[in-house]
Order: structure tokens, then C-alpha cells, then sequence
């Protein structure tokens, strides 16, 4: 089993966008011993297994729907993104780029799917409560209180325009956390932003439950965020505070 050291020392910066899709693995999760992996050895893209088991979330999230969106909509975006990045090196090869927009779109929005799943899994699998220690700190510092953070991160995902996110992101450039509205799954993000924690407001994630009620939604998810592995996040994405 991997040690909070072995985390600090493995884990690598997951992007909202296609600019962090160099990522091989991603150590953070349910417990410090859980690996999110992006890729396999091949450097093929790859759905790991989810941290827990279908039913694990409920009542707030139903085993049917998490069962449907793990298999139905983050596998696929993974198979899709697997596709353009083979389209894009057939084109290299064949030097026809008659393609390349179409594939790089694709792979922007595919492989982005991908990356903000793979945190979304393992920012739920917790007990909610209130965060603790530097996370905390870095909280009050940035966003005045945890109330204050709480409001705006409900705020902001909720008003979520279509499908999309709310990220709670890192800033290694100027040292601040972040909140942002990720729309579809590469808009909107800030370049450089790492994610700490993520909120995923497309339908497929409560319309089975909840219908058209986000807003419940939302604020329910706040009862099974796993502020330890978002404390995890932010202590990897820190220069400061990482160890050798």
C-alpha cells in the first residue's frame, strides 16, 4: 500500500484541460493507498476501477447511477479519447491533416472527460464534514471562511451553464485556490489550474434521483466529500509543502 510519502513523491499535476494529459498516474484517493491511474503501462488511456463500490454513495447517489455513469460515460470518453490520439498519429504518418481540428477538439473534450472524472470518483468516496488543517487554512485565506467557500462553490456549480463542473482548483503560479465553472469538459478552466476537488453537474450524475433538481443535488454532495483527499491534492500541487 502507498504511504503519504509515496503520494507526495508519485503524484502528478491533473489538469481540467488537455495540457496536463502527459499525466501518467495520479495518486490520490479514498485513502492514501488508492492510485487513480489516467494511463496503462502502454501509455494507453484507462479507466481505473472505481474507489468503492456502486452502492457506496448512497442515499445520495444511487448504485444505478453511479453504476451507468461510470461504465456509460467516463469508459467511453476514454475509448474516445484513445481514438483521436490514434487518428492524430495516422495523420502524422500519412501527413493528411484534413482531420486535425476535428481530432483535436475531440481529443480536448475526451480526454478532459477523463481527467475530471478520475478526480470527481475520488472527491465523493469521503464523509463529509468540514475540511481540516492547511486545507482549511488555505480556505480561510483565500475565500475568508469555509461559509463563504461552501456559498460560492454551491453557487458557482449550480449555475454551471448546460454540462459541466465545479472545480476547486490549485494555482501553483499565484499560490491561490481557485473556484471555477468548467463548462462541457475543457471551457472555461484557467491554464495552469490544478484540481483539487470537483463537482460534476452533468445530468447523468443525479437525473435518476434528483431530475432537474441540482440544486439539491449539489448540496447533498456535501455530505460525502472526502476532504482528505482534496487536503492530499493540495499538498501534492504545493511546491512549498512537498517532500522529497
Amino acid at each position: 500500500m502507498a504511504t503519504r510519502r509515496t503520494f507526495l513523491q508519485n503524484t502528478a499535476a491533473v489538469g481540467a484541460g488537455v495540457m496536463l494529459a502527459q499525466t501518467k498516474t495520479v495518486l490520490a484517493a479514498e485513502g492514501p493507498g488508492h492510485v487513480d491511474k489516467l494511463v496503462d503501462a502502454d501509455g494507453k488511456y484507462v479507466a481505473a476501477p472505481l474507489p468503492f463500490a456502486y452502492d457506496a454513495l448512497e442515499p445520495v447517489i444511487d448504485a444505478r447511477t453511479v453504476e451507468l455513469h461510470y461504465n456509460f460515460h467516463h469508459k467511453p470518453a476514454v475509448a474516445a479519447a484513445n481514438k483521436a490520439e490514434e487518428a492524430l498519429a495516422k495523420a502524422r504518418d500519412t501527413n493528411d491533416f484534413s482531420l486535425v481540428k476535428f481530432y483535436e477538439k475531440e481529443l480536448a473534450f475526451q480526454l478532459s472527460s477523463h481527467i475530471l472524472h478520475t478526480v470527481y470518483w475520488t472527491s465523493i468516496s469521503g464523509k463529509g464534514g468540514e475540511p481540516k488543517g492547511d486545507l482549511a487554512k488555505a480556505i480561510d485565506k483565500d475565500f475568508g471562511s469555509y461559509a463563504k467557500f461552501k456559498a460560492q462553490l454551491v453557487a458557482a456549480t449550480i449555475a454551471t451553464e448546460a454540462s459541466g463542473w465545479g472545480v476547486v482548483g490549485y494555482h501553483p503560479a499565484t499560490g491561490k485556490l481557485m473556484i471555477l465553472q468548467c463548462e462541457n469538459h475543457q471551457k472555461l478552466t484557467a491554464w495552469g489550474i490544478q484540481p483539487v476537488l470537483i463537482l460534476d453537474v452533468f445530468e447523468h450524475a443525479y437525473y435518476l434521483k434528483y431530475q432537474n433538481r441540482r440544486n439539491e443535488y449539489v448540496n447533498q454532495l456535501f455530505s460525502i466529500i472526502n476532504w482528505d483527499n482534496a487536503a492530499l491534492r493540495l499538498q501534492a500541487a504545493t511546491p512549498s509543502r512537498r517532500t522529497a
